[in-house]
């Protein structure tokens, strides 16, 4: 298994490989969107290498009362919301619980990007290739929907690129990106962390100060 010695290691690990990618060398804009917290320092040194822009991408996983971890959908920064209607009528979710969920990830959603905009505007996804980062893949739920979210925005070509991810994950994803790149698929796949030699919970002060670090260097 690829063992990473922290998360600007994956980024950089992981530009290397993209900056073979000869279809993201067709002159279109270049932009990398992170998923905070643990995408963001990833995807700096992505955009750094690659000399792409640089911004957050704000996704919530709509959650299942008795187990959060479950999700049951997902909803964009846009408010576009994707339901999964097997999984509701399989866990027997009422229109009332739906609603409630959908309302109370709006207003998280609302939060964060009113703290991500005091330090970076966002970035014009309209023709460009967008390269979608995280710090790995768990079930994949919020990176398909961060995919999705890119194209409504009119992005031209996505790529979903992550450090780590389960066996057949990039399979699963195909349908949300034109490529889907993993460094790393752990035969026996138990969290994200497994692949890091430090993996540190990252606070959103920290995500705001990579933010602040890559807007000083580029502006």
């Amino acid at each position: 298994m690829k063992v990473f010695e922290d998360r600007r290691d994956a980024g950089r690990q992981l530009a290397a490989l993209l900056a073979q990618d000869q279809t993201l060398a067709d002159g279109r804009r270049l932009v990398v969107l992170a998923i905070p917290r643990g995408g963001v320092p990833v995807g700096a040194e992505v955009a750094r290498v690659l000399g792409a822009a640089f911004d957050v991408v704000v996704v919530r996983k709509l959650r299942t009362p008795q187990n959060p971890e479950l999700g049951f959908g997902a909803l964009g920064s846009d408010g576009h919301v994707e339901v999964d209607k097997a999984m509701v009528s399989r866990l027997g979710l009422t229109e009332e619980a739906i609603r409630a969920e959908i309302e109370d990830r709006k207003r998280v959603i609302a939060s964060r990007l009113e703290l991500f905009r005091s330090v970076v505007p966002p970035v014009d996804l309209n023709d460009a290739s967008v390269i979608v980062v995280d710090d790995g893949i768990a079930t994949g739920g919020t990176a398909r929907e961060a995919c999705n979210l890119a194209r409504r925005e009119g992005a031209a070509r996505v790529v979903l690129a992550v450090p780590v991810a389960p066996p057949k994950a990039a399979d699963e994803l195909a349908g949300a990106a034109d490529r889907v790149l993993v460094l790393s698929e752990p035969a026996e796949f138990l969290a994200v962390g497994q692949a890091y030699k430090e993996f540190g919970q990252l606070d959103d002060e920290a995500s705001l100060e990579v933010l602040r670090e890559f807007r000083d260097e580029t502006e």
